[in-house]
């Protein structure tokens, strides 16, 4: 391994290190301001499914983590506060709500060097947001404005280790060995089988997703290598669910699978159905970056 790689690999592991660190920093900015209403909104209003998926995604957008959102509700079940049964409305919309940090990330990526687009860089945003949630969290007294502070400087935190990792696999694209590793992933099975890794590793679909993200700006990787590692990101989420679960009851054990059936079940239906129709449509995204 050259010197270079070891930069490479040093400098992309610093940028998921702030980008969890940050994603961190957030999600207990948000709980501390929320207190205990989270948990009581969570064991209150899941009295049907509907509820539940709506409650497990917004709970899940505002914390950052469908890992978190879960763990929480395993904990509910195995001390009876919640059935199992109540629990699976709101694990089904954990993984919907984790998908809008990918959404946020978005943000990084807007490209521009004029008038309102320069506005919205990252460099920008990120800037505004450290500079205000420093204030916030130095020179005002009230709690939860010290909270908010937090959550800036979490969240300002999060967009520069995005940018950290953009920056570090830049170089991949020109790199023949990579683009071939990559463009070894067109086979599904071994796509889902990187993304599971992959999000086993970091503890973190979002910052799965991040990586995964960094890597398709660059240009070296196509929809194609793409949506087969999304699909296995999806399952490998379930990982520290299912850690947690280790010593609890059977009830919270059962809690914990349904999670990572819901996962399992989705990877099958999202491929079954995408690469059933892409058989006959052949659709023109597919082998584009």
């Amino acid at each position: 391994m050259d010197i270079n790689t070891i930069v490479l690999v040093l400098t992309l592991l610093s940028g998921v290190a702030l980008f969890l660190y940050g994603m961190s920093v957030m999600g207990d900015g948000l709980k501390q301001m929320a207190g205990n209403k989270l948990e009581l909104i969570l064991y209150k209003l899941t009295n049907t499914p509907l509820k539940g998926l709506l409650l497990g995604a917004a709970v899940t957008a505002v914390i950052q983590s469908s890992s978190a959102t879960t763990v929480m509700v395993v904990g509910f079940v195995n001390s009876g506060m919640m059935k199992a049964a109540q629990a699976i409305g709101i694990i089904m919309g954990a993984n919907i709500g984790t998908s809008i940090t990918g959404w946020i990330l978005c943000l990084s990526y807007i490209d521009g060097q004029q008038g309102i687009a320069q506005l919205l860089s990252t460099a920008t945003i990120s800037a505004i947001v450290a500079i205000l949630g420093i204030i916030f969290r130095t020179f005002l007294k009230k709690d939860v404005y010290r909270q908010l502070g937090n959550i800036m400087l979490g969240f300002a935190i999060l967009m520069i280790g995005m940018q950290t990792m953009s920056g570090a696999v830049a170089p991949l694209k020109d790199s023949p060995a990579f683009v071939s590793m990559l463009t070894s992933f067109t086979n599904p099975v071994l796509g889902i089988v990187f993304g599971i890794a992959l999000t086993a590793v970091l503890q973190s679909a979002s910052a799965a997703v991040g990586v995964l993200q960094a890597l398709s700006v660059t240009g070296a990787i196509v929809f194609q290598s793409a949506y087969p590692m999304i699909m296995g990101i999806g399952i490998g989420a379930a990982c520290p669910v299912l850690l947690s679960a280790m010593g609890t009851n059977k009830y919270g054990k059962r809690t914990a699978l349904v999670y990572l059936i819901n996962d399992v079940f989705a990877m099958i239906l999202g491929t079954t159905l995408f690469y059933s129709v892409n058989a006959f449509v052949h659709f023109d995204f597919y082998s584009m970056t």
